[in-house]
């Protein structure tokens, strides 16, 4: 895999798009999150920053993984992009003349993945621990609720292979990305709002994308469940059906690639 990787590296170095999309995410996740943190709340003469809380230990690191599974996009369309450019510059068949199997060009773009969502978790981790002890945390707080930056983790991997999914599917950079925005933004929230009324249990959380996005939900939500000193929701199903969905994509496009004329 490292080998593999290294030749993915190659090929993206020098890519200007893949250093745009990476720049957006690493710029936009901060400069964002201090604007929010810094604003503040008028209530008659007083100033009150109701957003504060939510960036100091713990609940920091839940608050910066909602935020960033919407940035999250950006490496998303990055996939797609390096993806279909395979195919659009036929770059894929010359990996076969060189020696690669399918599997090897396959498992490269799922390494790809895999590193990309590693990446994004560590630059949430430094951004949490700047901000935590920016706002008067103790650096003996920063393990308090650190399973939520591994469910950050899951929910990149989840939304990256969906992305890689689609790519291997369309071979379409323009429709690929279409179909990510039109399935994430809409038919997704559709389905959820339709299951969820016609079925109890609310298995239209348990959609592809929207399971992952169960695993961080809104800051405000987990900050008032905090200050009522409520107990969270249990996180267990969520990360399993989320695990189960990255497997189906990892299964599926591998069956894909497999049954293609290439």
């Amino acid at each position: 895999m490292r080998s593999l990787l290294a030749i993915e590296w190659l090929k993206i170095k020098r890519y200007r798009t893949f250093w745009i999309l990476i720049g957006f995410f690493i710029v936009l996740l901060p400069l964002w999150n201090y604007e929010i943190s810094s604003g503040m709340i008028s209530m008659g003469n007083s100033s009150i920053n109701l957003l504060s809380q939510a960036y100091a230990f713990p609940e920091v690191w839940g608050n910066l993984g909602f935020w960033a599974s919407i940035f999250v996009v950006f490496l998303s369309i990055l996939v797609i992009i390096l993806t279909t450019n395979e195919y659009n510059f036929r770059t894929n068949r010359q990996n076969v003349i060189d020696g690669w199997s399918r599997m090897q060009f396959y498992h490269a773009k799922v390494g790809m993945v895999i590193a990309l969502s590693l990446a994004a978790t560590l630059f949430l981790f430094l951004v949490g621990l700047i901000f935590g002890l920016a706002n008067g945390g103790s650096i003996t707080d920063v393990v308090d609720k650190f399973e939520q930056v591994g469910y950050f983790f899951l929910l990149s991997v989840d939304y990256l292979g969906f992305a890689l999914f689609l790519s291997l599917w369309i071979k379409r950079s323009g429709l690929a990305i279409g179909l990510f925005f039109l399935y994430s933004i809409i038919i997704e929230s559709i389905l959820k709002g339709l299951i969820n009324w016609k079925m109890d249990m609310k298995l239209g959380n348990y959609l592809p994308l929207q399971s992952s996005d169960e695993l961080l939900p809104f800051p405000l939500v987990s900050l008032m469940k905090h200050i009522a000193k409520q107990p969270d929701a249990s996180m267990g199903p969520y990360v399993i059906v989320t695990i189960a969905w990255i497997l189906i994509y990892y299964f599926a496009g591998r069956m894909m690639l497999q049954r293609s004329d290439w």
